[in-house]
């Protein structure tokens, strides 16, 4: 049965403060463009998750949404970005809609590369989303919906399809990508082979570095960087050409998952000039001062490795690797993409209507990259608005 809650701000999070048991707890107030909010965050004792709670302190929620965030983000860069207007939190946007928002941060966000281990895949962060929810659904037996962006939607996805409560109600999935059709089967059959050696050689962790590029292009940004310049391998990018190029282009960049992007982070232009100082290029969404707020907020960065092995046997329909029960997902299915970003690969969302789930829709939002999906200041309406 689900139950009319009347709590409302400090009282309603000191209740969910106690279901989540013991833990180092900080609270945090303050008001957002219309009603105010309120905010709880709670390192689990023992996990090393971290909780984010947010409520609106003028009305109580009709529902939850779990708020999980990319490979590498915790909760406060994917969706609580410091520094940025209130309309640029999708965790704000959805608090107007009358939600309790419960960010659920992995535990690698606190862990050190040697305290990442080997088990530490899709399946290992399921659980312990699990562990969250069942938490809090014995004290406030409200629907709730699941909405993940990156790594974190196709966390969501895997929760769903391990999900028979009847409150369950919807998956929001941001920027993901289900198992490709054609020659990418192949490709990502090949990424999964790179981290199931790393796996084997002992690299449970990777850091995709971006937090430091993006920090050292707005403390110099004329500096020389040490990646190579295209036009002339004897040169070099310069450090905020270097950060621009990684945004943009991401697709174009070595690594084992690159490849995933239909072009990049970010939508905006690069173009090479004379030398590395005279390159041109500007970002279209999201400002690099966004970026710099968002992946300063992070913790580690770090990215444990079975979970890539995991996200890639999925990207290539390996279901002895990793299955995610496309056809359990009885839940509405919002399925929004960006064409520059994770782009128009619909397969996902075609197995779960051939489970037998009709209300599921997939769109892609033209002219967006991966990141701008959350960061753009123009996101609110052009893709928040889709769900």
């Amino acid at each position: 049965m689900e139950r009319q809650h009347t709590e409302t701000g400090a009282g309603l999070l000191a209740r969910i403060e106690r279901a989540l048991g013991t833990g180092d707890a900080t609270h945090r107030a303050g008001s957002g463009s219309g009603s105010g909010w309120t905010r709880l965050t709670v390192r689990l004792s023992g996990s090393g998750l971290t909780v984010d709670v947010v409520a609106d302190t003028s009305r109580p929620p009709r529902g939850i949404a779990y708020l999980l965030p990319g490979g590498g983000l915790n909760f406060a860069a994917d969706f609580f970005t410091p520094g940025g207007p209130d309309d640029h939190h999708l965790t704000h946007h959805l608090c107007r809609r009358g939600l309790l928002v419960v960010g659920v941060t992995p535990r690698e966000d606190a862990s050190t590369a040697a305290e990442i281990t080997a088990e530490q895949g899709l399946a290992a962060h399921r659980r312990d989303l699990a562990g969250v929810v069942g938490a809090l659904d014995c004290v406030l037996r409200l629907p709730y919906q699941y909405a993940g962006h990156s790594a974190g939607a196709a966390l969501a996805l895997d929760a769903a399809g391990h999900d028979g409560s009847p409150r369950l109600r919807r998956v929001v999935v941001l920027d993901t990508t289900g198992p490709y059709t054609g020659e990418l089967t192949l490709r990502a059959a090949a990424t999964r082979d790179v981290y199931a050696g790393l796996l084997a050689q002992g690299t449970y962790a990777t850091d995709p570095g971006l937090a430091a590029l993006i920090a050292e292009a707005v403390a110099d940004p004329a500096a020389p960087s040490p990646a190579p310049w295209p036009p002339n391998p004897s040169l070099r990018f310069t450090r905020a050409g270097l950060a621009h190029f990684a945004l943009i282009r991401t697709a174009a960049l070595p690594g084992p998952a690159n490849w995933i992007y239909a072009q990049g982070h970010s939508a905006g232009e690069y173009a090479f000039g004379a030398t590395p100082a005279e390159d041109r290029f500007t970002l279209a969404h999201t400002s690099l001062a966004t970026w710099r707020a968002a992946t300063a907020a992070l913790g580690s960065g770090l990215i444990p490795t079975a979970l890539m092995r995991d996200l890639a046997a999925v990207w290539a329909g390996d279901e002895a690797t990793y299955r995610i029960p496309w056809d359990r997902i009885r839940a509405e299915v919002v399925w929004v993409n960006t064409a520059l970003g994770r782009g128009d690969h619909p397969r996902g969302a075609d197995l779960i209507r051939a489970g037998g789930n009709d209300r599921v829709g997939f769109t892609v939002v033209p002219g967006y990259g991966h990141g701008d999906a959350v960061w753009g200041r123009t996101a609110a309406a052009d893709v928040w608005s889709l769900f």
